[in-house]
């Protein structure tokens, strides 16, 4: 169909294959979802393996300290010395090579991947810990009899939580590229299964020809990595206590009461506030 050009002309008007076809006629935007698909489906399992195993790793070294710091935090460097795109393809490679991992494609990738990408998130979680675990707050948790547990979860962690999403989203977004090297190289989802990076690999010789069948999918792949940031920003945001401000006292509303007052002088609000930061000073 059009010589297999993209049909693609408006937003209302998208044709039969708005991404092309290749040579032997297949749709690009077919194969260019499913890949998206699998690339998700990598993306969310690496990021929540890692995240889950980075914050118990981190966690515990952090507030509990002295030889379990020590062990941890040892395991841990052992991980890092190790190169991650190394170490990923060998374990792709033999997940390939199962007949049983094989049939999982994406999920099995995803596992593995996770199992060597939760490092840098728990050094960071530990650094937090760390820092967290000598403020006032446990303190006053521990005299109340809270749990070591507790503690990490309920009280510590939740204050931690900018750092865990921000360098989550990181992790998610760099888990992208990851499966899209992997699947470059072939160490990665294989045949008959489709990823971003394989339609990448596949199609790279076409680049000077043709080059929409090397772009869609290059830019798929860009567009999750700065989704994934951008929502990685908001959920801080959001969720970190630490970033929460007093609804109505930030410095845009304190302006506009200034504007609309009748005299143009600062209303009491404004004026209270100047009090409280001078106290404070």
């Amino acid at each position: 169909v059009n010589g297999g050009n993209p049909t693609f002309v408006s937003l209302f008007d998208w044709g039969s294959h708005p991404f092309g076809q290749d040579e032997i006629g297949r749709d690009i935007f077919a194969r260019v979802m499913r890949g998206t698909q699998q690339s998700l489906t990598v993306m969310f399992i690496y990021g929540i393996l890692a995240a889950v195993i980075g914050i118990i790793v981190g966690g515990i070294a952090g507030y509990y300290r002295g030889w379990v710091d020590n062990v941890l935090m040892r395991v841990t460097d052992l991980f890092l010395v190790i190169p991650t795109l190394v170490f990923a393809a060998v374990l792709g490679q033999l997940a390939g090579q199962n007949e049983v991992l094989r049939a999982y494609g994406a999920v099995s990738l995803a596992v593995v991947l996770g199992l060597v990408g939760w490092m840098s998130l728990a050094r960071l979680v530990r650094g937090e810990f760390l820092t967290l675990r000598e403020r006032e707050f446990v303190d006053a948790a521990r005299v109340a009899g809270a749990s070591g547990r507790r503690i990490i979860f309920r009280h510590i962690l939740p204050n931690a939580l900018g750092v865990v999403i921000v360098s989550t989203t990181l992790l998610m977004s760099a888990a992208i590229i990851l499966e899209a090297i992997l699947s470059f190289l072939g160490f990665g989802i294989q045949p008959p299964d489709v990823s971003l990076g394989q339609i990448v690999q596949e199609y790279q010789g076409a680049f000077a020809t043709r080059p929409w069948l090397f772009w869609f999918p290059g830019a798929f792949i860009v567009a999750i990595a700065l989704c994934i940031n951008f929502i990685g920003d908001g959920l801080r945001d959001a969720f970190d206590p630490r970033q929460r401000k007093i609804p109505g006292n930030g410095t845009w509303s304190r302006m506009w009461r200034t504007l609309t007052s009748r005299d143009g002088r600062p209303t009491k609000g404004d004026a209270a506030d100047r009090d409280s930061s001078k106290a404070d000073a």
